[in-house]
């Protein structure tokens, strides 16, 4: 059944459902149907399983051929990078290459290990403090390590705001997904206001989120910080979305059959929400979430920029500020972090969805 959330922009393809088609059964004998059941694949298979399979059938050249064209392409980029990039002047030099920015990733990962050095030393420091005052008997003093953090402490970090924000999104995303599929009333009441709110940009949600949870977080030592909170806020807000209008376009597109059977088994609406209406739609919703962890990454480094949160996208705007001769390489790095963490959070998301096609069941 359409909806009125699916457009051709919008709601993306979803995989295709198995068809079963009657065939006539000859009749054959029992020797046969052992050798047949002996031969035949399992049903179901587990992921690895298809891929040990799918290796094994592929000869010594297909295999070499399809890890070439990618390495070839990769070399052939870093190898233009490298004739063009000096031929780029900037106010901060040349525009780095592929070994500046590589020397720069090492830099980086040095002092985050020296980050850690000291910060052990700080905490071996204070215990040895914490003993000496037990044994005179004076009051113990524990205080936090307040180094700067590192870059790997700010991809971490980044990592848990853009958690959150997901986590927050499908929180909202799906109940009222469901809903608008099942409720062609809701659906037309909510529609206008998905279709006005989807494009707004994260710049202009900003200043708004800033504002509110300002004034909503108002403990000096609040639980969370106020910018992880921002950001948090801001990265849901942009990327509820695709998870809303695949989830209201897989409820919408249920086979009236099923619903029917429900009817007349007197299903309650729990147990039509568990047995019917969520195996039907789990591939769209998680259609839906890949794309929304995607937007969500995306929007996240512009909201740290701005809200300061000590993630990626502070570190990008502060090394811009900072404008050393290694300032923009240390920025290009980034750059290749931020594409590469995208690309393995895409890639889980597709795994877990692949796992939810393969194993749904009504």
């Amino acid at each position: 059944m359409a909806t009125k959330f699916l457009d051709s922009a919008d709601a993306a393809a979803s995989p295709n459902e198995p068809v079963l088609n009657a065939a006539k059964i000859s009749p054959v004998n029992s020797a046969e149907v052992v050798k047949a059941q002996a031969v035949a694949p399992p049903a179901t298979s587990t992921g690895m399983s298809a891929l040990v399979a799918k290796i094994a059938s592929m000869d010594l050249a297909g295999i070499a051929k399809s890890l070439a064209v990618p390495l070839f392409g990769i070399v052939a980029f870093l190898a233009l990078w490298a004739v063009l990039a000096p031929q780029v002047d900037t106010s901060l030099g040349s525009l780095p290459g592929p070994a500046e920015v590589a020397e720069q990733g090492v830099s980086l990962y040095d002092e985050w290990a020296a980050t850690q050095a000291d910060k052990a030393a700080f905490y071996d420091a204070q215990d040895a403090r914490n003993s000496a005052a037990i044994a005179a008997s004076q009051p113990v003093q524990n205080f936090e390590y307040s180094g700067s953090p590192t870059f790997l402490d700010q991809i971490l970090t980044s990592l848990k705001t853009v958690a959150l924000g997901f986590f927050l999104a499908t929180l909202v995303a799906v109940p009222l997904g469901l809903i608008c599929g099942l409720s062609k009333t809701f659906n037309a009441a909510i529609n206008p206001l998905v279709q006005i709110m989807k494009p707004v940009s994260p710049l202009a949600w900003l200043p708004i989120v800033t504002m509110v949870i300002s004034a909503t977080i108002t403990s000096a030592d609040p639980a969370l910080p106020k910018a992880f909170v921002i950001s948090a806020i801001v990265v849901m807000l942009c990327s509820l979305w695709p998870t809303l209008i695949n989830t209201t376009v897989g409820t919408a597109s249920i086979d009236k059959d099923l619903l029917n059977v429900g009817k007349v088994l007197r299903l309650g609406w729990f147990a039509k929400l568990t047995k019917l209406v969520l195996p039907s739609a789990l591939p769209y919703i998680f259609t839906g979430m890949r794309l929304s962890l995607g937007v969500g990454w995306m929007v996240l480094i512009a909201a740290e920029m701005l809200a300061q949160n000590p993630g990626l996208g502070k570190f990008v705007w502060d090394e811009f500020q900072n404008g050393s001769s290694q300032s923009l390489a240390r920025i290009m790095f980034a750059v290749i972090v931020i594409g590469l963490i995208g690309f393995l959070l895409d890639r889980l998301m597709m795994m877990l969805q692949d796992f939810a096609n393969r194993n749904h069941a009504i």
